[in-house]
């Protein structure tokens, strides 16, 4: 009877770590957003470069990202319980760089340096 109980304990634990892992994998996401980079250092530029490592893992739900200068693409992990793929996006146009259709804000395109302007 206490072997039978103990077995029946490990299983409900091990049945309940796996669909949590499961519920887990699901709430993860990638995306790739399409954006436009008007210089050919942003990713280096001291003011540009630093503004991705620090800003884009403040957007709330961002794991990740990688910023491919030469596609002009951004590829953005996030946690989709935590966020939306739209607010990634309105996230990136407000450090002044489009984000597929939603554009960079003025106040963002401001803070950029002159060669990283429109």
């Amino acid at each position: 009877m206490k072997n039978s109980i103990v077995k029946s304990i490990f299983f409900l634990a091990v049945l309940f770590f796996a669909s949590n892992s499961v519920s887990a994998q699901k709430s993860n996401q990638k995306s790739v957003i399409k954006t436009t980079l008007h210089c050919d250092h942003c990713k280096e530029c001291e003011t540009c470069g630093l503004k991705f490592k620090t800003e884009m893992l403040k957007i709330k739900g961002v794991k990740m990202y990688e910023l491919d200068d030469k596609k002009m693409t951004f590829t953005v992990y996030y946690n989709a319980k935590k966020t939306t793929l739209q607010t990634i996006k309105e996230g990136i146009s407000k450090l002044g760089y489009d984000a597929d259709e939603v554009k960079a804000t003025s106040e963002g395109i401001a803070s950029l340096d002159g060669c990283c302007k429109i």
